[in-house]
């Protein structure tokens, strides 16, 4: 089938408006795939210690965190399977770059919701586990290296070797 729209190699590659969107949409499943599994394997686990006995003896601060955790939870799985409902809803009207467009920007709020339920399922867990005054430096410093290790990192790399007009 032929190309619907001009070739543009300003990207290096020489494909249509069609292709690169066809591109980006199975580049940026195949990302969602990955971070899904983690995250619908963490938010089952959320979801049971509620039906644990040790839940009860929980302080309300903890059970606070727990619950703010269920809820980063949810949201991040709402986020990241939104990214594919998005595409589902709109298939079949010639959307695909735009689709792309919205659902990498779904993808990208759940990955930073996903900060928020990993430093809240941290914190939670630390607490009960250590009983100690460093725990939120702890999860500090890890916050810190996921934020270097998702976002800095990556904006470095775009920054230092972006082609410069």
């Amino acid at each position: 089938m032929a190309p619907l729209g001009p070739r543009d190699t300003s990207e290096g590659r020489d494909e249509s408006p069609e292709e690169r969107a066809d591109r980006r949409w199975n580049e940026l499943l195949q990302e969602v795939r990955v971070i899904q599994t983690g995250v619908q394997i963490l938010f089952a686990f959320l979801l049971t210690v509620a039906f644990t006995p040790r839940f009860t003896t929980l302080e309300p601060t903890d059970k606070a965190i727990y619950v703010v955790t269920v809820l980063l939870g949810a949201a991040t799985t709402g986020a990241l399977i939104g990214t594919v409902t998005f595409h589902r809803l709109v298939t079949g009207h010639r959307l695909k770059p735009e689709t792309v467009v919205w659902a990498s920007r779904l993808a990208l709020l759940g990955i930073v919701l996903l900060l928020g339920t990993v430093t809240s399922a941290l914190l939670l867990i630390l607490r009960i586990a250590l009983h100690n005054a460093a725990v939120p430096w702890v999860v500090a410093g890890l916050v810190v290296w996921f934020v270097v290790c998702w976002f800095v990192l990556p904006a470095w790399i775009l920054h230092r070797y972006s082609t410069r007009d």
